[in-house]
């Protein structure tokens, strides 16, 4: 008669007891110090505000721009420098009405390697001018910044012109506009602002009138490009470069 197992005796059997619960995870609470309490029941941000101008066309104030460049023609030529800081304020007020309350490219944190590319590349351009075109230069400027004295053309290079011209241009009409035809643009308007000037002498100089448009074409695709490329600051300095180099060297000698 064999022997029973039970199967507490067998050492290899093992049996199913039920496994107890796992604990639930305990939620931790975070306290806040009573100083900290109104912020905690703060409601969520509200999302910013739209203004009626945020998305509109700035193609309206280049036409004005355009216009006013015809219409004060008559200040020419007792009254250029007045003619000159009526159009480039009314281009630096569109600039900055679309700057504060529109949705115009905003200067960020600019690094030296861009800021360092603006003038580059406004040496690049006034450089051959200035090295082949001396000449031509010096009376190019003669007539078209002649009558101001040397602290107002610099004010005028350095500051005014710049400033307006970046801001409308290249902060405002290229928001969403290729850089190319920003170029072409702001080239027109320049051709407008200048040409009247010397208009009478464009018979007489010939050359100066070809180098002038040739230079403006020229210095206004290079500002949109470089703002497309590295930036709305390193547009603006280009600018500055340029101006420096090709008008008021030239001034300085004359």
């Amino acid at each position: 008669m064999s022997p029973t197992f039970r199967p507490d005796d067998d050492p290899d059997w093992h049996p199913r007891r039920p496994q107890p619960p796992e604990p639930e995870p305990l939620e931790i609470v975070e306290e806040l110090p009573p100083f900290l309490e109104p912020v905690k029941k703060e409601e969520p941000a509200r999302p910013p505000v739209a203004y009626r101008g945020a998305t509109s066309d700035p193609t309206f104030g280049y036409l004005i721009a355009l216009a006013l460049t015809i219409g004060l023609t008559p200040l020419i030529p007792n009254n250029t420098d007045m003619r000159y800081t009526l159009l480039w304020t009314v281009l630096a007020g569109f600039g900055v009405m679309a700057w504060l309350l529109g949705n115009a490219t905003r200067i960020g944190q600019e690094t030296p390697e861009n800021l360092g590319w603006g003038v580059v590349f406004g040496i690049i351009i006034g450089a051959p001018f200035l090295a082949f075109g001396g000449t031509t230069l010096t009376t190019a400027v003669r007539l078209l910044f002649g009558s101001m004295s040397t602290g107002t053309a610099l004010a005028y290079l350095v500051f005014v012109m710049p400033a307006a011209e970046s801001l409308f241009f290249r902060s405002t009409l290229q928001a969403n506009r290729p850089f190319w035809l920003v170029g072409l643009a702001s080239s027109l308007w320049s051709v407008l602002v200048f040409f009247p000037v010397f208009w009478s002498d464009i018979g007489r100089y010939p050359a100066v009138a070809l180098v002038i448009g040739a230079a403006l074409l020229l210095m206004n695709i290079i500002y949109s490009y470089v703002c497309r490329r590295n930036g709305l600051a390193a547009a603006w300095l280009c600018q500055i470069v340029v101006n420096l180099v090709l008008i008021f060297l030239p001034f300085l000698s004359q």
